[in-house]
């Protein structure tokens, strides 16, 4: 957060502007805890999440390597509300390529931390990856909530937005592709 006295002031100006009182007990922190909520939960924008990637193994394997269920919570860029949900990644190595799988996972959550569109998180997530792996194909699976639509609008809890990406191998080949969704199912 570029200053943090900037921004505790325009919490207490939007709390005043709300019709709040800033001086009652229970609001006298409120500028301070958003300020550190919004550093924490925005801390990676502007970063890369391939940067992330900084291991690298060798592996016989040629078989896709799928890490499901990755929790994640972000910020919509419209409403600035969260939404969370699992990603799903899985890549095939190129060349014996890999790298750990907790790097997949730093990606996912480096990739989380910024406002943005989930549609944009997917392909970043993929992007990140590619880019480092080469692998022969990657596919990602976003799987999230948005308080925008349980909260606001149209109010309704438990829909859930899907959004995917695939690259290489994964474009043209239907049969891996349905059974990496079975496996994510199973």
């Amino acid at each position: 957060m570029n200053n943090k006295e900037d921004f505790k002031n325009l919490i207490q100006k939007l709390l005043i502007n709300i019709g709040e009182d800033v001086t009652r007990k229970g609001l006298l922190k409120t500028p301070e805890r958003c300020a550190n909520m919004y550093s924490e939960l925005l801390c990676k924008t502007g970063e890369d999440p391939k940067e992330e990637i900084d291991t690298f193994f060798e592996s016989e394997t040629d078989e896709p390597i799928l890490i499901k269920d990755i929790e994640f919570y972000s910020l919509c860029e419209h409403h600035m509300l969260p939404f969370y949900g699992l990603c799903h990644v899985a890549y095939i190595p190129n060349k014996n390529k890999i790298t750990g799988l907790s790097k997949i996972v730093r990606v996912v959550e480096n990739a989380s931390k910024r406002l943005q569109i989930q549609e944009n998180m997917t392909n970043m997530i993929s992007k990140a990856i590619d880019e480092k792996l080469n692998p022969k194909g990657t596919y990602v699976i976003i799987e999230a909530e948005h308080m925008c639509i349980a909260m606001r609008g149209i109010k309704k809890t438990g829909s859930k937005t899907i959004t995917t990406k695939k690259t290489g191998i994964f474009e043209t080949n239907s049969d891996l592709v349905r059974n990496i969704d079975l496996k994510i199912k199973g």
